[in-house]
């Protein structure tokens, strides 16, 4: 039976059992696997999709990109990525940064025979201003609180030549019942019975994306409402902006 819906009107500040980095093994690994079925079943990757082609057309469709996925866990989605790029003839470099070194090490053997693609264990702020044409973020943002989420979206402003891409989760009452009847249905792992819920609860609403924008560096950022309860946010590349404060993100983790 479906439990009472939560209130929705304000980003829950509960932890995911994602952000704890002492959950390891087959739990990580059967969580990390059934992440990469659920976010094909509904998509999850089209938005990024439609970013980076929107930020690569304004550049003039150029023949080399580099991007970087932010908090990519295994980088599932990417995968329609590399085929973009295959269709275009683009010279992609794609690189995935996660800080869980068990979720570097799935997404190397699940790229194991993609060269176009790179894993590194690391932190968003170390990332050199503009030294990546695009950064993506898919269900990244949600992990942090309003109060980090400036300085997470400023770090990787700086870092890009280009633009970010983030695509993220829509706060709504139909999004979290939806996501909790499915991972009852589908999942017995305790880390996505929790957390996939718990998204939907943390997720953005318009007057989240308009707090942020209100921002210094942050005045052109633009979203967008997309299908399956997705928001598109897209923000140019800032690289002359003040480096941001960390906001005791150091261990903070930024896989989706």
């Amino acid at each position: 039976m479906l439990k009472a819906f939560p209130d929705l009107t304000q980003r829950s500040d509960a932890p995911e059992l994602m952000d704890d980095y002492s959950i390891g093994g087959y739990e990580l690994a059967e969580a990390l696997m059934q992440l990469r079925n659920i976010n094909t079943w509904l998509g999850a990757a089209w938005p990024t999709l439609e970013g980076v082609n929107r930020l690569w057309r304004q550049a003039g469709a150029p023949s080399t990109l580099t991007i970087l996925d932010v908090g990519a866990g295994t980088g599932d989605g990417n995968r329609l990525l590399l085929r973009w790029a295959t269709r275009r003839r683009i010279q992609l470099r794609l690189i995935l940064l996660d800080l869980h070194p068990e979720t570097c090490a799935a997404a190397a053997a699940y790229y194991q025979d993609e060269p176009r693609v790179q894993v590194q264990q690391g932190d968003l702020f170390h990332i050199p201003v503009q030294s990546i044409d695009i950064v993506t973020a898919s269900l990244v943002a949600h992990h942090f609180s309003a109060e980090q989420l400036p300085s997470v979206v400023l770090a990787m402003a700086r870092a890009a030549r280009l633009g970010v891409v983030i695509n993220d989760l829509h706060r709504h009452f139909l999004a979290w019942g939806s996501i909790w009847l499915l991972t009852r249905l589908l999942s017995r792992n305790r880390m996505i019975r929790h957390d996939a819920p718990l998204s939907v609860r943390r997720g953005f609403r318009p007057a989240d994306f308009e707090q942020l924008r209100t921002t210094p560096g942050l005045e052109q950022l633009r979203y967008q409402w997309r299908p399956m309860f997705r928001y598109l946010v897209v923000v140019p590349g800032i690289g002359n902006v003040e480096q941001p404060t960390k906001h005791n993100l150091d261990n903070e983790n930024l896989y989706a």
